[in-house]
């Protein structure tokens, strides 16, 4: 029970249908199993709820608030709540990322609504979260934030460019929040995977290629020196590292989950 007692928010805790679980459900899931009472927050509250209900059927503790990171008013009514209802908050997680239709093409090309709507999710999100919860967090004596960034935050690829923009930029504000959060007992770090078997992958491998996304798939997997896709639980179990207090002085680092992609 590494995070008993602990209140966990776990912003993107939903997921799109589909026959895997995303990385926020999975993080919730473990997390509640380790002991956190978790607040589930998505924008689609349906989805929110059934990642609390799968808590509660292992015996966890969580309730479901609806928020959109997008919108600044909805995400710090889900901040508040916490303090109202659950009385602090001790841990953030942020798993918020998305790639839209026509955020696939070359710089030259990418239309400026696809940009705008990534950056608004990926980057802008995460500055609203943190902006809003590091001072709950640094007001009960400290604890831990830890967001979701990704490879492509320490590499270029061709025709990601707004992905890729995002996930550079959540570092940035990861390294900046951790120096104003350190002194107030405040840890900020970030995960750093390579593909998951998730939803998200398969609306990125069928943007790369529409006609053979399997093939997107099985060469992304070769290409590993692993040979393989991370699942979602590998990603969760680094997170719940990085939010129990054995991480206690660890802050301010990036934590590749990439199966050595970036060793090369």
């Amino acid at each position: 029970m590494r995070l008993n007692n602990k209140i966990a928010m776990v912003v993107g805790a939903g997921q799109t249908p589909g026959p895997t679980v995303g990385n926020g459900r999975a993080t919730a899931l473990l997390f509640a199993r380790e002991g956190a009472q978790v607040l589930a927050v998505d924008r689609d509250i349906d989805s929110a709820q059934e990642t609390v209900e799968l808590i509660q059927r292992e015996g966890g503790q969580g309730e479901a608030v609806a928020a959109d990171v997008v919108d600044e008013a909805s995400l710090e009514a889900a901040v508040n709540h916490c303090k109202e209802h659950l009385g602090r908050l001790d841990i953030l997680h942020n798993n918020v990322g998305i790639s839209v239709t026509g955020g696939d093409a070359p710089v030259t090309e990418i239309s400026t609504e696809a940009f705008d709507r990534i950056i608004a999710v990926n980057l802008r999100g995460v500055w609203l979260g943190l902006k809003h919860t590091l001072p709950a967090i640094a007001r009960r004596g400290g604890g831990s934030i830890v967001l979701t960034s990704s490879i492509a935050g320490v590499r270029g690829r061709e025709g990601m460019s707004a992905y890729v923009a995002s996930k550079h930029g959540v570092i940035g504000l990861m390294r900046s929040a951790a120096l104003e959060g350190g002194p107030e007992g405040v840890r900020v770090n970030s995960i750093n995977p390579s593909p998951v078997e998730t939803r998200m992958m398969r609306s990125l491998e069928a943007g790369m290629d529409p006609d053979d996304p399997e093939g997107v798939h099985a060469r992304y997997a070769r290409s590993s020196p692993l040979g393989r896709y991370a699942e979602p639980e590998e990603i969760a179990k680094v997170m719940l590292f990085l939010a129990a207090d054995e991480s206690s002085h660890c802050s301010g680092s990036i934590y590749m989950v990439d199966g050595a992609r970036n060793a090369r």
